[in-house]
């Protein structure tokens, strides 16, 4: 099995970019907000959730893709040099399982928020009607993108290098 970038046995190449892409969508999210709430800069705000969801759903499926080619995420837990205990094991699940109500939910809420932005924003984007539930549908987005990166974290760090 190929090794990862971040120099963990027990990891792979998409594995190791889409934990590198949860640590940097964080400050990315931070930034879009900053460009709108601060700057009132509703165009590269809509570019930058734009290029965002569209990059973080290519990493995506290339991960699934790339778990899946190499038998699951158990398959590469298993080939580590020093395997989970019984314990740690269980402990990883429950982890994955919490992380996938975040990861599943995340994208649907986000999409929703896009799509519904792309439909009733005016264009150029600007304040407008749909602005209060586009500000609500936001920070539900937010909360639950940063939830997903931070329970997605914690399962690779159970799974992968504890």
């Amino acid at each position: 099995m190929s090794h990862g970038f971040l120099g963990y046995d027990g990891s792979t190449f998409m594995l190791d970019f889409v934990v590198t892409a949860l640590v940097l969508i964080i400050p990315a999210l931070l930034a879009s907000l900053y460009l709108v709430k601060v700057r009132r800069n509703y165009t590269v705000h809509r570019n930058v959730q734009l290029v965002l969801a569209g990059v973080l759903l290519l990493a995506v499926i290339a991960f699934e893709v790339d778990i899946r080619a190499h038998g699951g995420w158990r398959a590469i837990v298993d080939s580590r040099q020093s395997p989970l205990s019984a314990e740690q094991l269980e402990t990883a699940k429950q982890t994955l399982y919490l992380h996938l109500v975040f990861a599943i939910s995340t994208p649907l809420l986000w999409g929703t928020t896009i799509a519904l932005a792309l439909r009733r924003m005016p264009k150029p984007p600007a304040p407008c009607e749909h602005s209060r539930l586009h500000k609500t549908l936001g920070w539900l987005s937010v909360i639950d993108l940063v939830l997903t990166s931070a329970t997605g974290l914690l399962f690779y760090y159970r799974a992968f290098i504890a």
